[in-house]
């Protein structure tokens, strides 16, 4: 990490990777870690790691309370998250099966460790391709409803994404998207999402849904956070990848599967920021030999350098006190990198000229 004055303002990476530095906090630092963690939306989870580390009862009165309300919230969006997805099946009903679940909810359905003090904004799903209208329609049918609906927001959508528009529910607010692929079509990392879900595997409890197998829910995590250009939960997505490498990084054979499986499906590169960055910004035990693995594409050292420059400062916490110079311009070209990477600049061009032209637009039309 940078060694300048700015840099160590930031608390709560370093008591995600180790608890035990909380045991040194004045109430400055406590007061920074829960700024920096609400910020992030990693106030329960750190409040977990200080749990399970025998630290909670150290915190001042007032951190304690923030942290055990974060707890308290966190574990009812987890009864949430649950509820929702029995309303989900019963939509479904059999209907767009296999429904794979991703991201956050497959942690929750399958008891995975990145569910724990993790908070939820929508869930998402994948459904084949052959299926996605009849998903649409058996949700539309039980009360949720599109949330973009702009004409090219949908043509957009529905021709060059791997997803259908956001879906709302009128009456609970919650928000799903239905997925019909892992990554855009016309993406650097396309892939067909059979090549994902056939082996995919049951998620065990309600709702009959299946889950990405491991050395897949691994890759699909890392080509999300460092193809997708949304940083806004960069450091909880690392974190959600941390703890999917300690927990299946256990099972043997598990790394060497995780490169080769890497290899074959195209997403080298993603694996290796994902393993890069897990492993320096939170100690996640990552193997040298996956770190250096030539499977992995990993950059020249300048490309390298530049993405270290960008991605140290995109994966802290977006909170004043941790920022680092220039942060706002690597969040830019992060975002311009991921317009790049989602499709080719015949599309790309007219697309994010006509976005620029509707936002300095609509405070006029207002």
């Amino acid at each position: 990490m940078p060694k300048t004055t700015r840099a160590v303002r930031d608390r709560l990476t370093p008591a995600l990777a180790d608890p035990g530095v909380a045991a040194r906090w004045d109430a400055r630092d406590w007061d920074r870690a829960l700024r920096q963690a609400r910020k992030a939306g990693l106030l329960a989870r750190l409040a977990s790691r200080l749990a399970e580390s025998g630290l909670l009862e150290q915190a001042p009165p007032r951190a304690r309370a923030a942290l055990d309300s974060a707890r308290i919230l966190a574990d009812k969006h987890r009864d949430d998250v649950a509820r929702e997805l029995r309303h989900i099946a019963r939509a479904l009903d059999g209907r767009a099966a296999p429904v794979i679940l991703l991201k956050g909810a497959s942690y929750a359905a399958a008891f995975l460790p990145p569910a724990t003090g993790r908070l939820y904004g929508d869930i998402d799903i994948l459904v084949p391709k052959r299926r996605i209208a009849a998903a649409e329609a058996a949700l539309l049918a039980a009360g949720w409803e599109g949330v973009k609906q702009d004409d090219y927001d949908q043509r957009y959508y529905r021709r060059w994404m791997h997803e259908i528009p956001p879906l709302r529910h009128q009456a609970r607010g919650t928000t799903i998207d239905v997925h019909h692929n892992i990554v855009p079509p016309t993406g650097a990392h396309a892939l067909e999402a059979r090549r994902m879900t056939d082996w995919a595997v049951a998620a065990g409890g309600e709702g009959g849904f299946a889950v990405l197998a491991p050395a897949d829910m691994v890759l699909h995590a890392a080509v999300h956070l460092f193809d997708d250009g949304e940083f806004a939960n960069a450091l909880r997505d690392l974190d959600d990848i941390n703890l999917l490498l300690r927990h299946f990084g256990a099972l043997p054979e598990f790394w060497p599967g995780l490169v080769r499986r890497a290899a074959r499906l195209g997403l080298g590169r993603p694996l290796y920021y994902a393993a890069r960055y897990a492993h320096r910004l939170l100690g996640t035990p990552v193997p040298v030999r996956v770190l250096e693995a030539p499977a992995l594409a990993p950059p020249q050292r300048i490309v390298r350098a530049a993405m270290d420059f960008v991605l140290v400062r995109a994966l802290r916490p977006h909170h004043p006190s941790a920022a680092l110079p220039f942060t706002g311009l690597a969040l830019f070209f992060l975002y311009l990198r991921a317009h790049y990477l989602r499709m080719p600049l015949h599309l790309l061009l007219p697309h994010l000229l006509r976005k620029a032209v509707v936002k300095r637009l609509k405070p006029a039309a207002a």
